[in-house]
């Protein structure tokens, strides 16, 4: 099984990943072991994740995720950011 995430960063930013171990890919982010961007941002929590059913699966959703805008990922996965 695998993950899309999208996490809230301090800065109010969003950061989309893809994963097959979400809960240990999300303490590497919050302990700055994640990559450059959320080392840098400081992951706070997972906002959305959604299941899929192979990597091949979670890459390509996670390419569209982050070819949205912000206003897009909002609406159209519904993120509530507080």
């Amino acid at each position: 099984m695998w993950f899309v995430y999208v996490l809230l960063c301090e800065d109010n930013s969003l950061y989309t990943g893809s994963t097959n171990d979400l809960e240990k890919r999300f303490l590497a982010h919050k302990n700055g072991k994640g990559g450059k961007y959320t080392k840098a941002k400081k992951a706070v929590k997972i906002i959305y994740s959604e299941k899929v059913n192979s990597k091949s699966e979670a890459l390509k959703r996670e390419i569209e995720i982050k070819s949205w805008t912000r206003t897009q990922k909002i609406q159209n996965l519904k993120l509530i950011l507080k």
